[in-house]
């Protein structure tokens, strides 16, 4: 038996991290983008440079700016 930790707690480990990641800079973006309103244009327009780090077949560089545009267009929503 070693001292690491299971794999299965790890990936549950990181999807809660991420979650927690996720909550806070959308909160941030949020409280930002209220006060300065361009904010939102400027991340959209800075999607351009997003990729995805995946190698090989699972690279999707559109999919992962897919999803910051949701989040955008979430934010857009909310104002």
């Amino acid at each position: 038996m070693t001292d690491q930790t299971p794999p299965l707690d790890q990936v549950i480990d990181a999807r809660r991290r991420e979650m927690a990641a996720e909550h806070l800079l959308f909160g941030t973006i949020r409280f930002l983008a209220e006060r300065h309103p361009e904010l939102l244009n400027e991340l959209e327009v800075s999607l351009g440079h997003l990729w995805d780090r995946s190698e090989g077949t699972a690279r999707d560089d559109e999919a992962v700016r897919e999803i910051a545009r949701k989040f955008i267009r979430s934010l857009r929503a909310e104002r």
